[in-house]
């Protein structure tokens, strides 16, 4: 079956050099895989080769999902589901130590590289990320401060992800071509976190108010998550800076003290 479906911003990669180069950036053999839309499966059986303990793929395309199952129906340790993967509970996910893989749908990667962040210490205890990104967005989550790339993505990936290696992946090793250059991002979770946060949300909600009136000097936006108290136990916090310029450290700081209630 040779289509794409534009609704699902489906873009199958084909070259077979660049799915080599994504199963090779970490050891696959007898650990537990998952792999969000494999589509027609071209990373899937390469996956395979390196025969990982066990894989779970995740479509939503309802074709695509029964044909994965028609091939794979005699492999006990396949598991396949048909969902979106933003509706998606990895707590169905029983195996733990994942690595992660994902040529993602560019409308809703932000959004999916989010959720599987969240997920990082939960119960499946993802160890690895590989994910492909369209190559702006790539340069937003490992962006560093500062930079003209750093901000909310990068500040919530750099707490609990160390980014380990990327390439570019040309609009030539897809079928249909995108428009755009995809950039391959891994990233390995931190074992040691440097803050201990209770709810990686409430860093989302704080870059969210920050950010929201990226702009502006931060000396009103504070007061709305932090009292005056709490505010002086940030050393050295100049409150004329815009939020671009307040390092992530900065960031776990202000949530650590928000969630003291």
């Amino acid at each position: 079956m040779n289509y794409a479906k534009k609704s699902l911003g489906q873009n199958f990669l084909i070259d077979k050099n660049i799915i080599n180069k994504i199963v090779n950036l970490e050891t696959i053999f007898d650990r537990n895989v998952v792999e969000i839309g494999p589509g027609k499966g071209a990373l899937t059986v390469e996956i395979l080769k390196k025969k990982p303990k066990s894989l779970t793929l995740i479509e939503k395309d309802f074709d695509l999902f029964n044909e994965l199952k028609l091939r794979y129906s005699n492999d006990k340790n396949i598991k396949i589901f048909n969902s979106d993967i933003l509706k998606f509970d990895m707590k169905k996910i029983k195996e733990k130590n994942l690595i992660i893989f994902g040529n993602l749908p560019y409308n809703i990667s932000s959004q999916i590289h989010v959720k599987i962040l969240k997920c990082c210490k939960g119960p499946q205890e993802i160890s690895d990320i590989i994910f492909m990104f369209q190559k702006e967005l790539a340069d937003k989550i490992i962006g560093i401060f500062p930079s003209k790339s750093y901000g909310r993505l990068s500040i919530l990936t750099n707490y609990r992800l160390k980014f380990i290696k990327k390439f570019s992946v040309s609009p030539n090793c897809f079928f249909p071509k995108p428009k755009i250059i995809s950039t391959v991002l891994h990233f390995k979770s931190k074992k040691n976190l440097s803050y201990n946060l209770k709810k990686i949300e409430n860093l989302e909600k704080i870059t969210n108010i920050f950010f929201s009136n990226k702009r502006k000097m931060i000396n009103k936006t504070i007061n709305k998550v932090l009292n005056k108290k709490k505010l002086k136990r940030i050393s050295n916090l100049n409150l004329m800076l815009r939020p671009s310029e307040l390092s992530p450290e900065t960031y776990y700081k202000i949530t650590e003290l928000f969630e003291k209630g």
